[in-house]
C-alpha cells in the first residue's frame, strides 16, 4: 500500500515498509501541489523532459536541483532520496524521522545533523553538554526510577557518542 503524509508542508512516505525511490517521491510531491509536468518543471527550473525522466526513474535530480526541491517543496534531501537512512539529531540523539522536527538554517535550508529544539536561527540552544544534561534530567521520564546522577551518567554515555559532542 502506497502512503504519503503531509505534516506542515514536510513530506513522511512509505509504501508499506518499504522506503519510496526518489522518482515516486517527486510525483507525490507534484500531484499533492496539484501540478502538471510543465507546472512542476518551471517552478525549479528544469524542463518538463527532466521531470519526467525523474518520475519514470531515468535519472535523478542533481544537488543544486535537489536544493532548490527541497526550499521549493518544503522537503528534505534525505526525503527527496527516499530517506536512504535514518537521521539522528547529533546533539540529543532524537530520532528526525519527519521534515518538521529537521533543524534550518538562517536562509531556510534543512540542516539534517540536528533537530529544531537544539540548533535553531544558526545557534545551538544548549551551550554545553551540561546544559542539554540539566535539560534531559528535569524533563525525561524516568520509569526505572534511577537517581539524578545515574541518569546524568546514562544520558551523558550516550550523548558522548553524538558528533556535536565528540
Amino acid at each position: 500500500m502506497d502512503r504519503c503524509h503531509r505534516h506542515n508542508g514536510a513530506i513522511k512516505q512509505s509504501k508499506g515498509d518499504m522506503l519510496m525511490e526518489t522518482k515516486d517521491v517527486l510525483k507525490k510531491i507534484r500531484e499533492e501541489n496539484n501540478l502538471t509536468q510543465d507546472q512542476f518543471a518551471e517552478r525549479v527550473l528544469v524542463t518538463r523532459q527532466a521531470v519526467s525522466r525523474w518520475e519514470t526513474g531515468e535519472t535523478q535530480p542533481n544537488t543544486e536541483t535537489l536544493k532548490i526541491l527541497s526550499r521549493e517543496f518544503n522537503v528534505s534531501i534525505n526525503t527527496l532520496l527516499g530517506s536512504p537512512r535514518q537521521l539522528y539529531c547529533q546533539c540529543c540523539g532524537m530520532p528526525l524521522n519527519e521534515d518538521l522536527n529537521i533543524s534550518r538554517e538562517p536562509n531556510g535550508d534543512f540542516n539534517e545533523d540536528y533537530c529544531k529544539w537544539c540548533y535553531s536561527e544558526g545557534n545551538f540552544v544548549y551551550e554545553t553538554k551540561d546544559d542539554l544534561l540539566d535539560f534531559l534530567i528535569d524533563h525525561m521520564p524516568n520509569p526505572e526510577g534511577l537517581s539524578d546522577s545515574e541518569r546524568r551518567a546514562q544520558y551523558d554515555g550516550w550523548l558522548s557518542e553524538l558528533k556535536h559532542w565528540k
